[in-house]
Parts: C-alpha cells; structure tokens; sequence
C-alpha cells in the first residue's frame, strides 16, 4: 500500500559529508598518533555511523508523501517515535512523523559528550526568563533550558539516566481523578471510557495505578543488569537496553562505599524499593546511548506505512471551529508551507515546551492570553500552566588527592580511545561524567520502603574537569573566575542535590503569535519555602556522606571558596547554602505537566485521563507535558512509559486488537 522513494539528490547528502569530514579529521589526529589499534577503531566507528545513517527511517520524499494519514504524530523525540513504531504495528494504519530538527548521528550517541550537545544545532537552546530568584549566578540571570531538536528528541542530550520513580507518584495519578490509566480491555472493568467518574471518592481501584503502569515499564526495558533481572519488576523484550556503564571511577566506588557507611543501603531503584544508593541505570546499549530514535524507529525503518518528515517545523494544528475538531497540520520546511491532513487523530508529542506553544498558536489555551496576542479561541484551557522541573544546587565541589577524576585533558588518550572505539569501554563510555545516585527519604529516614524527597546525583569530575561545563550551565565568568579558576588543576568530583518533589511551579507563555518566536519560561523556582528548605537538607547529606572513611580515604573535602555574592555569610552555613542555590539552580532538565492530564472536573486539566485535549476532537497529547505531578524520578523513563501506553489508549479508541499489553487484575 506504501512505498517509499528517495530523492535523486539525497537531502542529507551535506550533512552526510560534513560527518565524514569530522571523521576524517579524526582520522588525521589518530594517523599523527601512530596508535594502528585507534586508527582500527575508528574506521569501525566510521562504519557504524554510516550504518546508523543508513538505518534511520529516511525523509519521504515530497512527490510520494501523501495529502491524508490515519495519524500524524507532531514530535520524533522520546514519546513520537514510541507512538509511531507502536500506530504502525497495525498495517492498515498509516503514520506520517513530523520533526522540526535534524538526524541523529553516531557521534552524538558516544556517553562522554553528552554536555557537548547542548552546543549543537540538535539544541532547541531555550533560557528561563531573567528572574533576581533564581538562576542569578548564570548569563543575564536566565538558565539554560536545552531540548532536543533532532530525530529522538531529548533522550539525544540527556545523560542516559534511567528511573522509573516511586510507585506512590503514580498511585497519587489516580488520587487526582485520573481514573482507569491501565488497558480497558479487560470485559469486566467497570471503568470503561464511557463510564469513567470524574472523581475516586466513592470508587475503589481493584488494584493501584503503579500496577497498572507497571508492566509498561518492563515493557519498554531490554534489561541487562543480572543481578537485579527479577521478572516481577523488570523486561528483557523492549526496544529500550538498560544496563550500567561499562566503566566506573574509584570515586564511584567511594561513594557507594561511604554511602553505606552512612546507613544507605545498595539498592535496585527501579525494583520494589527506591531508597537506597546505586550506580546508575542507563539507557545504553554496548556502551553507545540507546536514544528513543535506536531503540523505536531503526527496527522498523522499513515499515511502509510510517512516513517521516524531518527538519519541518509545524505552524498550527487545522481545527475545524465549528465542530471543533482536529483534522490535520500544517507545517514549514524550506519556505514552503504544508497542509496534511489526519482522518483520525493527530498526536502532539513535542514535549513540554513545544507542545503547549503549539496548542497556544492554534487557539487551544487560556482565552484572556490568547486574545491578547490576537489568536482566536478554540478551548478555553489551562495550556502552559503547571509547569515543573527538577532542580539541584550546582557547584557543590569536592577536591581529592588522588588522580582518578574524569578530566578531559587525561582521559582523551590514545589507550582511552582504543578501548572507545573498539570495545565501547573505557572512561569515555560514562554519561557526561555521571555516575552514582542516592535516593533519601527526610520524613521517614529509616524506612527501606520510603518516598524520597531528594536526589544525589554524583559526577566523577566538576566543573573544571571540562571548559565547556561551565558553559553548559552558562556560569558567568566573574563567578567562575572567583570560585573556581583557582582550582582549574584540581582532582575533584561534584554532587547535585536535587529536589524530587518540588512544590513551586512556573509557566510557559506566548511572546507572539509568530510561531519562530520561542515562547517565554517562567521557571519559578523556590516560590515555595518548603523546596529550598529540601535542598539544604539534600546539602547536609552530601556533607554527611563525603565524611565517611569511603571517600575520605580520597582525601575529600568540600571545596571552600565563597560565591562572592554570598560571601556576606557565613560559609556553609544555611543562609550561604541558599544563596549558593539562587545563584547555582541547576535544572536537570525534567521539564514536564504544562498540559496537565486530570478528569473534567479539574479546572486546570488540559488532557483526560485518556489524553484526549478537552474540547477538542480528534488531537491527543502523549508527552511529558500531561504529567499531573512530576515524578521522583528522571522524566525520560515515565515519558517512555506514557508513550508505550498511551498508544495503547490510542488502538483501542479506534478499535485496534493490536493491543501490546495486558494485565491480569486480581
């Protein structure tokens, strides 16, 4: 029914050649080495970036890309591509993927440069609106916000960090309203979609909703850490290889150690229980990140019925305005304009950025500020509200006395490299430099079962182990200069308390109707007391830790030197801490909830618990941006795992058999 055909000239031809030019300059470098095991390596490198381009579905080309599909997906990140392999299971179905950005490319996927591709063209390159609240020690008091504009989306620039979160955040969903989040096939199910109360008051679930999204999680998961490869709470079929890096520090090893020394236990925190300590599980397979893009399009770039589009941005969503109903998209790519129409749903998965600016521009969102801009209204809804996001208090530094950090300049080495390109091991296959993560419980500290309100994410280098890091964060230099170009030759490590469970919550907002205008961000960070106060405490713990034998025996000791803006108190006292937070608020970019998913009865719910946009017929949300509260986890795997579901939600509102889950309710 579908056939794909390439363009005479290929569109990618120039990108295709400006990644053998890179290759080839490196190629130069490791010919000047004289290493003959690096020069192997590379050329195996090569090979496998030529097969990685060859293997992604390709750009269909104009004169084959039809005027009407069954679905459009607007997105190729994390949730598009899960959405569009899983639409396309059904053959009589018919997918057209929309991306606004470029192709992934096999340099992108090597863990090491992971901070490095905020710098790229595959950066959507967002910043918070400038705010004297929070992000004061960065450029123009504004944060970085990166987002992926590439074939995979985010999961391309994230760090790979794969958690699932805490079984009460996704119990809490339900106990919000968002009734029935498991497959409704089962016949007996008296929550079916049309008779699903807006409310739990009266209704008892047969089971909780963790359970319910459970076995999309294994689902998602080909598991490779055998020690925790229990079948209960882990996959070994999914598209998506967990495992560890193939290489640790001695600091890993000294922090798990003194972790444990404190009283924290090693723990599986995608099992049973999340508080505890762990290496971190990644989404990467033989040591090469295993982005959304690898792990759902690849297997099935030869599908017929998906066609993909890529470097095309889309404008608006064509809504009917009488019946108010989503009939298609309309998008730009090159200067000219696209009008492609859906006979049955179009599926926005643009993240919680994109997605609301998209529903804003096309006259779904809130009326007073539509109007403002001219945008006629369609729904009246709460779109660009809600907004969360994780963050730490960065720079917490610790300086060691022994040589083991990872520092750019001593691990780009010719055994480092050999070991890279051949094996995918080795140093350079740590993500971005992470490494460890504890997960703590405040309010019930000696409970193995508890709900943690922090996060401690440790990188076995800092924020001079590498010049760009500095600029990843956009740091300024009269700061950086002061606090830590003193220790520019230091062995150091850093840790990132962050906050789980934040209670403030900004907005996203029009600038203009023009959709080449990014939107504004109001972060909001620390409007409440209650996370800043959280964070502190996430201070206190690391102090704690790094005082155990574990990491003592690396000589740790937190690095001293004042934040000048802060110097006027006393240091590592509570109020230094939290000016060092003001100025030093490191998103970990998990921005999520500005189309919050909730019944009809919440005045604040753009999405049911369906997905389905309120007042809108035939369009669907499936992203981060539906999340009702943020997790206590790393967005990336609950995103999966509302994409996995959602498209179940998807089959069975159109009458699909298809469905590629089932759960036995007790």
């Amino acid at each position: 029914m579908f056939r794909f055909h390439y363009y005479q000239q290929n569109p990618y031809t120039k990108m295709h050649q400006n990644f053998r030019q890179i290759a080839a300059l490196l190629l130069v470098l490791v010919t000047i080495s004289g290493q003959q095991s690096v020069f192997e390596g590379l050329i195996k490198t090569i090979e496998d970036g030529e097969a990685q381009w060859s293997i992604e579905p390709p750009d269909v080309a104009e004169n084959v890309m039809h005027q009407e599909y069954d679905f459009i997906v607007v997105g190729a990140g994390t949730a598009g591509c899960v959405v569009a392999n899983r639409l396309t299971e059904n053959p009589n179905w018919s997918v057209l993927l929309i991306e606004a950005g470029r192709s992934e490319n096999y340099v992108m996927d090597m863990p090491i440069l992971a901070n490095y591709l905020q710098f790229t063209e595959a950066n959507w390159g967002y910043k918070t609106e400038p705010s004297n609240q929070y992000c004061m020690g960065m450029d123009n008091q504004q944060c970085n916000w990166p987002r992926g504009k590439v074939v995979g989306g985010s999961s391309v620039l994230n760090y790979m960090i794969y958690t699932r979160g805490n079984r009460r955040d996704y119990d809490n969903w339900a106990r919000l309203g968002n009734v029935g989040w498991y497959v409704p096939r089962v016949k007996t199910d008296p929550y079916r979609v049309n008779k699903m109360p807006d409310k739990l008051s009266t209704y008892e679930f047969r089971c909780r909703s963790f359970d319910e999204v459970l076995p999309y999680f294994k689902k998602i998961e080909n598991f490779s850490i055998p020690e925790y490869s229990d079948p209960t709470y882990h996959g070994k079929d999914g598209y998506l290889s967990i495992t560890y890096a193939p290489y640790k520090t001695k600091i890993a090893d000294g922090i798990v150690k003194a972790s444990y020394e404190n009283g924290i236990r090693y723990v599986d925190y995608n099992g049973p229980t999340q508080v505890g300590v762990s290496r971190l599980q990644l989404s990467m397979r033989d040591g090469v990140r295993a982005s959304s893009s690898r792990a759902y399009l690849h297997p099935i770039s030869s599908r017929p019925n998906l066609h993909m589009k890529k470097f095309s941005m889309v404008t608006k969503i064509l809504i009917d305005p009488a019946t108010k109903t989503a009939y298609g998209v309309e998008f730009v790519r090159n200067g000219r304009t696209y009008r492609i129409r859906a006979k049955k749903e179009v599926i926005l998965s643009g993240g919680a950025i994109n997605t609301p600016q998209l529903l804003m521009l096309s006259g779904v969102g809130p009326k007073k500020h539509l109007k403002s801009l001219g945008i006629p209204v369609i729904s009246n809804l709460k779109v660009g509200y809600n907004l969360m996001d994780h963050i730490a208090l960065g720079g917490l530094t610790f300086l060691i006395n022994q040589p083991v950090s990872l520092r750019t300049q001593k691990i780009i080495t010719n055994e480092n490299l050999k070991q890279y390109l051949n094996h995918h091991k080795g140093p350079l296959s740590v993500p971005g430099g992470c490494e460890v993560l504890v997960f703590h419980d405040f309010s019930n500290p000696n409970d193995p079962d508890g709900y943690p309100e922090i996060e401690l994410l440790y990188i076995g280098g800092s924020i001079v182990s590498d010049p760009i890091l500095r600029k990843d964060f956009g740091i300024t230099d009269e700061i950086y200069d002061a606090v830590y170009k003193p220790i520019e030759n230091a062995e150091t490590f850093m840790t990132f308390p962050m906050l789980l469970r934040p209670k403030s919550k900004g907005r996203i907002v029009l600038k203009s109707a023009d959709y080449r205008v990014k939107p504004m961000i109001f972060a909001n960070y620390f409007a409440d007391k209650q996370d800043m106060d959280t964070i502190i405490k996430g201070v206190r713990l690391t102090l704690n830790i790094t005082s155990q034998p574990g990491l003592q025996a690396l000589g740790a000791k937190l690095h001293e030197i004042p934040i000048p803006q802060c110097s006027k108190y006393q240091f590592a006292s509570d109020d230094y801490f939290n000016c060092m937070a003001r100025h030093f608020t490191f998103t970990i970019y998990h921005y999520s909830g500005t189309c919050k998913m909730g019944p009809r009865t919440d005045k604040k719910a753009v999405v049911d618990p369906r997905l389905r946009v309120y007042g809108v017929k035939n369009l669907r949300v499936v992203d981060a941006s539906v999340i009702p509260v943020i997790p206590a986890a790393h967005t990336n795997a609950p995103t999966f795992m509302i994409a996995e579901k959602g498209a179940d939600m998807i089959k069975e509102d159109w009458g699909d058999e298809r469905l590629s889950c089932d759960i036995n309710f007790k």
